[in-house]
């Protein structure tokens, strides 16, 4: 497995991860644009992608903008692999390198996303007006960049 920032370029196998997943798929997938990943990758924050026999198979994003983890998807042949876990840290480290702003999350109730933070230390805030679980982080024991 190899982990290296997230390019432009990779966007579109970006978006073939996205809606591989299993759990919190996007209702309208119209919604998001590639450009709307570019933005977030040049403009707004940062992220980071796992490659497995030359595939993406992993990405996360997180917005320094908003303050909030935009994207952290796996396909799903890879979950519980340790992917997910690497990519979080990689985005934590990050985004608190960054700033000392709280960022947030929401996902789907029910899910293994949400049994996932949870044991990555999050803090569940409430529910978004959609219904989704929301999650705070406060700190993060940053690690060397």
């Amino acid at each position: 497995m190899i982990f290296r920032e997230a390019q432009v370029t990779d966007i579109p196998q970006l978006i073939t991860v996205r809606l591989a997943v299993l759990e919190n798929r996007l209702s309208n997938p119209d919604r998001v644009t590639a450009q709307d990943y570019e933005d977030y990758l040049t403009r707004r924050g940062k992220g980071w992608v796992c490659i497995v026999a030359d595939q993406i198979v992993g990405f996360a994003i997180a917005d320094l903008q908003d303050h909030n983890i935009w994207a952290l998807f796996i396909q799903p042949e890879f979950a519980g692999r340790g992917v997910g876990k690497r990519l979080h840290d990689l985005m934590l480290d990050w985004y608190f390198h960054h700033t000392t702003e709280t960022v947030w999350l929401s996902t789907g109730p029910g899910t293994r996303a949400e049994e996932f933070y949870r044991r990555q230390g999050w803090q569940e805030t409430g529910r978004t007006q959609s219904g989704e679980v929301r999650f705070e982080m406060h700190n993060w024991p940053t690690h060397t960049l």
